[in-house]
């Protein structure tokens, strides 16, 4: 009944004429209170409410950065500055204030006090200006240092080609503090032709080997992962057995370090994960 309600009727339901439903479907009155007390519980944007049934709220990502690379081996990084106005100053106010500095000693002392009040606001306005640029150029010589340092991952898209690169690499590249490089990189994000990602994700320590080769710990992460998911789950592999396997695959870590990474996947120990 419900069904024929909205799909036989559903002008009439959007208007509340129920005394038109009822004679045109030739229901029974009881069954069609039924009906509509059932309709008027459904939700009828079932999909606005995912966000709070999960706990929080879907936000579109709009990248501030698109890096794009080309067969060529060139990379091209732009600012998204879709949403953003060119800043300029008004030329009508510019052409005043001229026009003032020319005739200024045939202005009255009210003219004067105007023109002054303007300047003032003109330099404020150009001073923000000013810094609007100064905070792209920013943005612009941090993601071109992380690009310079992660180059291989930008043009294969290949996780396992990201390199050991903490804020101190990108500040010394740029000659920014550390701290600046920090407020961008855990508030932007970048399109690349393989998705968008956070800068936070080209960032990673390094793990030193006893030969003294620098491997990502990102890379012996995934590769950790791999393997426990290729595992027998009748029988886990323990982590001495992990860190077996690894070696074998060219990460050579000790079985503690295959602990302390497992830990911060989430991963439980051998005997939990039957």
């Amino acid at each position: 009944m419900e069904e024929r309600i909205i799909s036989e009727c559903y002008e009439e339901f959007t208007k509340k004429h129920w005394d038109r439903i009822i004679r045109k479907l030739n229901v029974d009155e009881a069954v069609f209170n039924e009906a509509i007390a059932e309709i008027t519980r459904l939700n009828p944007r079932p999909g606005a409410s995912l966000g709070e049934t999960i706990g929080r709220n879907y936000q579109q990502i709009v990248p501030d950065f698109l890096v794009e690379a080309y067969d060529d081996g060139t990379i091209n990084i732009s600012l998204n500055n879709r949403n953003v106005p060119e800043l300029r100053m008004s030329r009508d106010f510019t052409e005043m204030v001229e026009e003032h500095t020319k005739n200024r000693a045939n202005q009255s002392k009210e003219s004067k006090e105007a023109m002054m009040f303007l300047k003032q606001k003109m330099d404020a306005a150009q001073g923000f200006i000013d810094a609007v640029k100064q905070r792209q150029n920013t943005l612009m010589t941090t993601m071109q240092a992380i690009v310079d340092l992660q180059r291989p991952f930008f043009m294969d898209g290949d996780e396992s080609l990201l390199k050991p690169m903490i804020l101190k690499d990108v500040a010394e590249r740029t000659n920014l503090d550390i701290s600046t490089i920090s407020r961008v990189s855990n508030s932007k994000y970048a399109q690349t032709n393989f998705g968008i990602y956070p800068l936070k994700f080209f960032f990673s320590d390094g793990y030193t080997t006893e030969d003294g080769e620098e491997m990502s710990v990102r890379e012996i992460r995934k590769a950790l992962k791999e393997c426990i998911d290729a595992e027998d789950k009748k029988k886990p592999l323990t982590d001495d057995e992990l860190a077996e396997m690894l070696k074998e695959k060219g990460y050579p870590i000790a079985r503690r370090t295959v602990a302390k990474y497992r830990q911060q996947m989430n991963i439980p120990v051998a005997r939990l994960r039957k």
